[in-house]
């Protein structure tokens, strides 16, 4: 784990307002930076970045962060990476992490720096080769890209012959090359090119960097008519997906992304002006996918072939993403005809029609309902029982209470059982509880003078002391946080507002966390709020001594004067005496 001391460091030395400027222009707005949000569609600007409180906030679709979740959320990237990044943008060195001993240690920055040059060279080494090449020019025209998509995807071709890479790499037997999946070593120790006489296409990861390839055959009795390169330290085939980089941005603009199955459809669509699509690598979609994914939209549309080979994939597709599923995700299916995948698709119908089809396209719980009872009538006892034995796995997978409550709702009126009976028949978490937390988390209770001191306690953390703690009384989640915040505040009273948030985040409700950065970015720093932040320190200490002279009042209806405590006795004489 990366210390916490090192990310607070980290967010005390980058500058938010530079980080996003570099991919959303800014202007001057008074104090603040201001922009269309990046995160959804809008005309008029309603993103905020505040260089003294150093986090955003969009007060149209409520983003809000830091200079790390920016980079997570707008490039796609994991905390880890967005870490690694902001570092090397301010000259810091991540610590590093603690591994387990038995595993086997991480290539060092050296070694990973040698592959990602070697895989630029042989991608610019490909690229060259394309243009040399009529047969793989005239594959790629009869399939319908014109140059500019293949320049765009930076597609090249690997010729035929054993050692064509030779010619890049004059030491044909680096360890880079093999490491990086380029080179092959069989058992009698010679070496020769992975891919040798296909369409190759390079796989980026989100920061651009080719990672690895994928090729594809030009002679059609040639298999396997898609190959990809091997895992390596640079490339796992559960974690990327291709043609993620380049599509950011029109997946954003869709607010949506389609998964399809292979390069080419990838590429074909880009080409009839369908560039929001990404596709597996080789492997069936994966819960890292999902969570990759969801940083960038909330609509993930699966397109997979009408076949039987299709369905299969559609399925396991599903299973896989079941633990990746949140409430407020649209996950949904397209099932093309049985003769056409999305390259041909949209090749003979157009884009028009293909996105007439996705807008079709079968919501996550239709399809798992109607994959269910596919083959099973429910006509009998014994079929509702099969039934329920098929779900029960899908239902215990699904960690969104609401979307997992509303499917057992479905099941119940299905099997004619009530769901609760379902829920203790299959031993499922109870939704009620889920519910009875809810109210509690959104309740306001008459404090809103917690958050009033949290806000100021977040701009002059310096202001805080340690008799607050003891004047902030009960359990509500206003008064979780304001503690919270104190101590934070206590502990780097020199720190930025972005620092203390992220001190705090992991205590807090999401509620109440949003609404500290919507309250922090409509504060005006420049104003003298001394003599509220005094007021309200009273005000909290007159309420807590109200609270415990209450209390000790209270006592007396409970047992008499004489069998309370010393301390209770004297403090409940002062009151007396006071009154």
């Amino acid at each position: 784990m990366i210390p916490e001391s090192f990310i607070q460091e980290l967010l005390n030395r980058v500058d938010v307002v530079e980080v996003i400027d570099k991919a959303v222009p800014l202007k001057k707005a008074g104090a603040n930076y201001s922009a269309c949000c990046p995160f959804h569609n809008e005309k008029s600007p309603s993103f905020t970045v505040s260089p003294t409180k150093q986090f955003y906030h969009c007060f149209g679709c409520g983003a809000h962060g830091s200079a790390l979740s920016f980079l997570m959320e707008y490039n796609g990237l994991s905390f880890v990476e967005a870490v690694h990044e902001l570092a090397k943008q301010v000259g810091m060195i991540v610590p590093q992490e603690k591994r387990d001993p038995s595993q086997p240690a991480p290539p060092s920055k050296a070694v990973m720096l040698s592959l990602q040059e070697t895989l630029l060279q042989t991608a610019n080494y490909y690229k060259a080769e394309l243009k040399q090449s009529p047969s793989a020019i005239d594959y790629l025209k009869a399939r319908g890209l014109s140059g500019q998509v293949a320049a765009k995807f930076q597609i090249g071709y690997a010729p035929a012959g054993w050692q064509n890479l030779q010619a890049v790499f004059p030491q044909y037997d680096a360890e880079a090359l093999e490491i990086a999946g380029l080179v092959v070593q069989n058992e009698q120790g010679r070496r020769y090119d992975r891919f040798r006489d296909r369409v190759m296409f390079p796989i980026h990861n989100q920061k651009g960097e080719v990672i690895g390839f994928g090729g594809r055959v030009i002679n059609p009795e040639d298999t396997p008519k898609y190959y990809n390169s091997p895992e390596t330290p640079l490339f796992q085939k559960g974690h990327e997906l291709y043609g993620l980089f380049m599509a950011r941005r029109a997946i954003r603009d869709a607010g949506r992304v389609l998964v399809v199955e292979g390069y080419m459809d990838v590429v074909a669509l880009a080409q009839y002006g369908i560039e929001y699509a990404v596709a597996a690598l080789g492997t069936a979609t994966t819960p890292f996918h999902i969570a990759k994914l969801m940083r960038q939209t909330n609509e993930i549309v699966f397109s997979f072939d009408g076949d039987n080979a299709g369905r299969t994939a559609a399925w396991r597709a599903v299973m896989n993403a079941l633990p990746a599923i949140k409430d407020g995700l649209k996950l949904r299916f397209l099932f093309l005809p049985a003769e056409h995948d999305p390259d041909s698709f949209v090749r003979e119908f157009g884009k028009e029609a293909f996105e007439a089809e996705m807008d079709k396209a079968m919501p996550l719980s239709q399809y798992i309902i109607q994959h269910l009872s596919e083959h099973n009538p429910l006509a009998s006892q014994e079929d509702k029982v099969q039934f329920l034995n098929d779900a029960e796995p899908i239902l215990k997978q699904i960690q969104a209470p609401r979307y997992a409550m509303l499917l057992r709702k479905k099941i119940a009126e299905m099997t004619g059982l009530g769901e609760g009976e379902i829920r203790r028949m299959l031993k499922l978490p109870d939704p009620k509880k889920i519910q009875e937390k809810a109210p509690r988390q959104r309740a306001r209770t008459p404090l809103s003078l917690h958050v009033r001191l949290a806000l100021m306690l977040l701009m002059r953390p310096q202001w805080a002391r340690m008799e607050l703690l003891d004047h902030v009384l009960g359990e509500s989640d206003e008064a979780h946080m304001l503690r919270e915040v104190v101590k934070a505040a206590l502990a780097k009273p020199e720190s930025r507002p972005v620092v203390l948030l992220q001190i705090i985040s992991p205590a807090i409700s999401d509620m109440l966390r949003n609404q500290l950065h919507r309250e922090l970015s409509l504060l005006d720093e420049s104003l003298d709020f001394t003599l509220e932040f005094e007021g309200a320190c009273t005000q909290l200490s007159d309420m807590a001594l109200a609270t415990r002279d209450k209390s000790l009042l209270g006592k007396l209806t409970e047992k008499p004067f004489s069998m309370l405590t010393a301390a209770e006795r004297e403090a409940l004489r002062q009151l007396t005496s006071k009154r």
